[in-house]
């Protein structure tokens, strides 16, 4: 059975700044509350004319350069975002297939995982991977929040960014995916969601009125859920590996709130030099996130060709998922 690494690792971030300071004049709230509760002190905002394909397809673009590959080797690309170009059709992978003169007889789809979307990726193009049904799998993800955003809701604005990660999966010997797991409960969903617009409250002037174009959370339920089922997700699939914390050069959580992933990393014995933290400069940016962070720690030069990652998200849905791999890419200095 081929084996599937992760050779390369990409962003792109909007230019736009949103401080905390800025969201001072916007809502009533201040800096000193939200980093207290959140962590966050800025955030990435896309511009007017950017939308989520053109902020993956940055991604995707240095993600390919970085691979070492040929557009044209790509065959398959996959995105996760919920801020996707269109509602229903055409999809936003398929969108960055065009971007990429990708324009015939590539499979490009979208999924739907929120904030687990990057895990979700690495399932499947792992899968496809080893199955023989793919080579070189492009996974994009890939989030313009700014738009699904309620800028007079205090306790949900405060928290999302824009942004775009992107990743290649490629058959390869060497520094595998070890090993991913994902998961799901539907009946929490009504505690994280965007009610409106799908078929549920199709959009109207009412549903526009009341708001549901937007995200919605009751967040203290989530604070609470999130923490217990990140912790164990992450005990699990160490127990099923046997491995435990020493193994891990790198714990890179979903970077959606300070004190989940501080309490996450206490509960697990990571220490400050293992996790990986860029929510005080990007927020929540839901399916990019973890490859956002993964780019920041291999830019930096941290993360190194070989280096063993253990990735863990917690999403609306409910969904959830982690992830262990070795780095297949070049140190960055090479590239």
């Amino acid at each position: 059975m081929p084996k599937a690494s992760l050779i390369s690792i990409a962003s792109y971030i909007p230019e736009k700044i949103l401080t905390n300071f800025d969201l001072e004049k916007m809502v009533d709230t201040n800096d000193e509350w939200i980093v207290k509760r959140t962590g966050i002190h800025q955030r990435h905002i896309a511009a007017q004319d950017e939308i989520t394909s053109d902020l993956g397809t940055r991604a995707a673009e240095l993600a390919i350069r970085r691979s070492g590959l040929e557009k044209s080797q790509i065959d398959a690309i996959i995105c996760a975002t919920m801020s996707p170009d269109h509602l229903c059709m055409p999809s936003t992978a398929c969108k960055i297939a065009a971007n990429l003169n990708l324009n015939f007889g590539i499979t490009a789809f979208d999924i739907s995982a929120a904030c687990t979307g990057f895990i979700y990726l690495l399932q499947l193009a792992d899968s496809l991977v080893k199955s023989g049904a793919k080579k070189n799998i492009l996974i994009v993800g890939a989030e313009k929040l700014s738009s699904v955003v309620d800028y007079t809701d205090r306790s949900t604005c405060i928290l999302f960014g824009d942004g775009a990660g992107a990743a290649i999966v490629s058959t390869s010997d060497e520094n595998e995916i070890i090993d991913v797991h994902t998961a799901s409960d539907g009946t929490q969903s009504h505690l994280l969601m965007t009610p409106g617009c799908g078929s549920a409250y199709p959009a109207s002037a009412e549903t526009l009125a009341q708001r549901l174009n937007f995200i919605h959370m009751s967040g203290n339920e989530v604070f609470k859920i999130a923490v217990q089922t990140l912790t164990k997700s992450v005990i699990e699939i160490l127990e099923q590996n046997k491995m435990t914390s020493s193994d891990i050069d790198f714990f890179i959580p979903h970077q959606a709130n300070i004190r989940i992933i501080e309490a996450v990393k206490h509960r697990l014995n990571f220490t400050d030099n293992q996790c990986v933290l860029t929510v005080g400069k990007y927020g929540n940016t839901s399916s990019a996130s973890i490859p956002m962070a993964i780019n920041d720690a291999y830019e930096s030069g941290q993360i190194k060709n070989g280096s063993t990652l253990l990735l863990d998200a917690f999403g609306g849905g409910f969904t959830w998922g982690s992830a262990i791999l070795k780095f297949g890419g070049k140190n960055f200095y090479e590239i």
